[in-house]
């Protein structure tokens, strides 16, 4: 399987809906003169989501022994509606997610 039919897949299995590829775009996030994230972004139409008619997705290796590989999947819904607002997105929920650990 392909990274792209593996992103594919996992959008399937979230949505309930055929992801059609469209392109993939870099994506390179500073905060504070600081590189918090720099990948790409895989861009997909969405063929029957009453939600959202594209997504973005990537996926990356953890240091979690339960989840070496995590795949992100963001739903281009505004505030959402680009790759790099969906990096953003994730990086703002992962952050949030963190903070109610501790």
């Amino acid at each position: 399987m392909t990274y792209i039919e593996e992103l594919q897949d996992a959008i399937r299995r979230l949505y309930h809906t055929d992801a059609v590829y469209v392109k993939t775009v870099p994506v390179k996030e500073v905060f504070q003169d600081q590189v918090v994230w720099d990948g790409e972004v895989e861009v997909f139409d969405l063929t029957n989501s009453p939600d959202a008619s594209r997504v973005y997705a990537w996926a990356h290796d953890t240091d979690v022994a339960d989840e070496p590989r995590r795949t992100v999947t963001v739903l281009h819904i505004p505030p959402v509606t680009s790759p790099e607002t969906a990096v953003r997105a994730s990086i703002v929920k992962d952050y949030r997610e963190q903070q109610e650990k501790h």
